[in-house]
């Protein structure tokens, strides 16, 4: 299992995530199968929200609640993983809130909910239009000073949303988790484009560079949905809208002796930003065999090639 730095710090974690956001109704003991799969593979930071299992009877920090009642980790236990959840996005009239007052009460009931002293990370989940960067700086200072948070990121975050961010809070954003996949990728493709008339990928956007930006300023980028077809409708293996990546994907994997998902695994974790890969999946098995693409040595040729047979332009 590859590790990476955690942002600007000296901490290393490894590049592949354990996503809870599917956990709603699973039972404590696929809950456990899922845990313990993880934690064998060498996978020990885990990823949460408070709106995971939100449209559950169990409402709001659902899936924190099922993840720590089907575990019952020890303090012994708990000081050897890493939990990482998110706030901001309310499903009341469907909005964004970084306020204060939201961030304060979210992460003391995500605390409750994960039955646990402190929260290892905690995100922004959405750039919110009507943030007051000084109220979000009085948020983290107060979780910060008081144990309850170590950490702090965002998602979905543009590089001018977290200048905006950083010119009030006085932490480090270790962390910005955005969507990325082969077939999703047009934060990695759009740079390589540059300078091509009439190319998709020759036009900037979000503000363009984030990949770039975040290497420049220590800030570990999180791949979400990293095996997701598009902005919806399920994953990308075997679909019929992508044979030539599929081919692609089934020759590499031949080659090295892995599966497609480690292929598509390493396709992000070759990148040197040093990205890490959030798992949606609740299948054990599934765990595993991304960790095999952890660092598998995919070559210049072999990266370019899944890129193009993704659909991109190379010049």
């Amino acid at each position: 299992m590859k590790t990476v730095p955690l942002g600007s710090t000296e901490t290393r974690a490894p590049n592949i995530i354990a996503g809870m956001m599917r956990i709603a109704d699973k039972t404590p003991e696929q809950v456990r199968a899922l845990y313990s799969a993880a934690r064998e593979a060498g996978v020990d930071f885990f990823d949460h929200a408070d709106l995971y299992g939100f449209n559950h009877p169990g409402g709001y920090h659902h899936c924190e609640r099922v993840f720590a009642e089907a575990l019952g980790l020890s303090s012994a236990e708990r000081e050897q993983i890493t939990l990482q959840t998110k706030t901001g996005i309310v499903d009341r009239d469907w909005h964004y809130d970084s306020s204060y007052e939201h961030i304060v009460a979210s992460a003391e009931e995500s605390l409750r909910a994960l039955r646990t002293e402190y929260i290892d990370v905690l995100l922004l989940h959405r750039p919110d239009a009507l943030v007051e960067p000084e109220e979000v700086a009085r948020a983290f200072d107060e979780l910060e000073s008081a144990g309850k948070v170590r950490a702090f990121g965002v998602s979905n975050h543009t590089p001018r949303q977290i200048d905006l961010l950083q010119s009030a809070v006085r932490q480090p954003l270790l962390v910005n988790q955005v969507q990325l996949s082969l077939t999703h990728s047009t934060i990695v493709a759009q740079g390589l484009a540059s300078n091509m008339a009439g190319q998709e990928d020759s036009l900037t956007r979000d503000g363009g560079g984030i990949l770039d930006y975040c290497r420049l300023h220590g800030i570990t980028v999180q791949a979400w949905s990293p095996f997701q077809r598009g902005a919806q409708g399920g994953v990308f293996f075997g679909s019929e809208d992508h044979p030539e990546l599929n081919a692609e994907l089934d020759r590499l994997a031949t080659h090295y002796g892995v599966t497609p998902t480690a292929i598509a695994t390493s396709w992000i974790t070759r990148h040197p930003a040093n990205m890490q890969v959030v798992l949606g999946t609740t299948n054990p098995q599934r765990i595993a065999e991304a960790v095999a693409g952890s660092d598998l040595p995919l070559t210049r040729g072999e990266w370019y090639g899944l890129l193009q047979a993704a659909g991109h332009h190379v010049p």
